[in-house]
């Protein structure tokens, strides 16, 4: 592998893997559960994702290496979790990129009525997979893009909201104000047990933020950018996230917003830009573009690093002239594929198959939080194994241990209320479907076996 990521590269992939299409197709299924406090949801759950991240950081700092955060699972814990954690993130990418390739058709039809949705999803994938095999440089530019159209869009609908709520612009001189934050019900409209179940879904949102994990074997300066890139990112999407909800919940009021569409297509008309449906469609389209791009490089990277234990074949372990994973990315691409071809034919056979694939994408949010379990019980592990490192280590996780006790009480709590949540539930219980039969999987083939030498 080539160390060829940069500093605004890395910044940018860490951004892009958290902000998704979500946001801009208006965060409604955050906001109903609670209303306005959903800003306070995305604040306590960004202050725990930082303690997630700055202990990845402190294990990084130490070893940069591509697939970290299974390899330290399988280190500091038990090979069985860096397994799981591998096998975890394989199975949220592709989902994922699945979900976005699926997306980019449906997008698609806004210019284009009638055209096949699977035709833009294949070109699209085809083009990724093409752009990921040509150099990791290239998925980094490619990246960096992507994010940065994304990033810009965000900071362009705060800005114009700010401007129609503090100045009336768009709103014939009259300021909106903040009164739709305390109005229509309240700002904690569905009280405790609603808070609770938005923390839910808006940590699915943030899922993907421990991709700068596994940039870390193919950075420039990997130390020197990955302590600026993890400095920078958390800060950087509590900004973005409470900042374009804020200005969708304050112009807004919330239990009117799917009655509107898109938000940031409405707050964009309101300012008089004419072509906002067409240009937040194009930045939707890279948003899902991005979160391909991110699933391909991830679930590709983890591939190679579960063949370097023995559990892939090892011509997984290929790498092309560019030093990239060859195998995995086509792999990987061919899954995401897999599903867009899925949902062009299974719905001619099986009417109801549009809710099977919507279940079988929610269950990506267990899987999809397995890194972050074991990275926090890896960090306390590698700090009783490294005393002397520890001792001269400049990027310490704040306050660990308690910090890291106090966080994985948090996830399990989330949990516990994702299980409790009718809306919830079936999720939690394919994830945990998935991770059982992943681990029957392990015992059997794996358990007591050492894996081969690497030449």
């Amino acid at each position: 592998m080539q160390r060829k990521l940069s500093a605004r590269q890395m910044r940018m992939i860490a951004l892009g893997g958290t902000i998704g299409v979500g946001l801009f197709m208006g965060s409604g299924s955050t906001i109903k559960w609670t209303g306005p406090s959903v800003l306070i949801s995305y604040a306590i759950a960004g202050l725990f994702l930082y303690m997630i991240m700055r202990a990845l950081g402190e294990m990084l700092y130490v070893d940069p290496d591509t697939g970290s955060f299974a390899k330290f699972a399988s280190e500091y814990i038990h090979p069985i979790f860096g397994y799981l954690t591998a096998w975890s993130n394989i199975f949220q990418f592709i989902i994922v990129g699945m979900s976005e390739m699926i997306a980019i058709g449906g997008y698609m039809e806004f210019w284009w009525p009638g055209l096949p949705a699977w035709i833009p999803g294949l070109i699209a994938i085809t083009f990724l997979c093409i752009a990921n095999l040509i150099s990791v440089k290239m998925f980094g530019e490619l990246e960096f893009w992507f994010s940065l159209i994304k990033v810009v869009t965000i900071v362009l609908m705060i800005i114009a909201g700010l401007g129609v709520i503090f100045f009336g612009l768009g709103n014939h001189g009259h300021a909106i104000g903040l009164a739709n934050l305390w109005q229509n019900g309240g700002f904690f409209t569905g009280g405790f047990k609603g808070f609770v179940f938005s923390l839910a879904i808006v940590l699915a949102s943030y899922q993907g933020i421990e991709l700068i994990g596994v940039t870390a074997g193919e950075a420039e300066n990997p130390r020197e950018t990955l302590v600026k890139a993890i400095h920078s990112t958390v800060a950087r999407i509590l900004i973005f996230y409470i900042g374009a909800i804020f200005v969708i919940v304050t112009i807004y009021p919330w239990n009117k917003l799917s009655q509107i569409g898109s938000p940031f297509v409405q707050t964009f008309a309101k300012v008089g830009i004419t072509a906002a449906a067409s240009i937040v469609n194009f930045v939707v389209i890279t948003a899902a573009l991005s979160g391909s791009n991110s699933g391909i490089y991830s679930a590709s990277r983890m591939g190679y690093t579960l063949a370097n234990q023995g559990q892939l074949p090892r011509k997984f372990l290929l790498l092309n002239r560019h030093g990239v994973p060859f195998y995995t990315v086509i792999f990987t691409s061919i899954g995401i594929l897999l599903g867009v071809v899925l949902n062009a034919l299974l719905p001619l056979i099986y009417p109801a198959a549009i809710n099977i694939f919507v279940m079988v994408y929610s269950s990506s949010v267990l899987p999809g939080m397995v890194p972050w379990f074991v990275i926090l019980i890896s960090q306390m592990r590698f700090r009783k194994e490294h005393q002397a490192i520890m001792a001269e280590h400049p990027f310490k996780m704040p306050l660990s241990p308690i910090s890291n006790w106090l966080t994985l009480a948090f996830l399990v709590m989330t949990l516990i209320f994702m299980f409790i949540n009718p809306e919830t539930r079936i999720s939690i219980i394919i994830g945990v479907i998935f991770l059982a039969l992943m681990s029957l999987i392990y015992w059997r083939k794996y358990h007591g076996k050492k894996p081969p030498e690497i030449d």
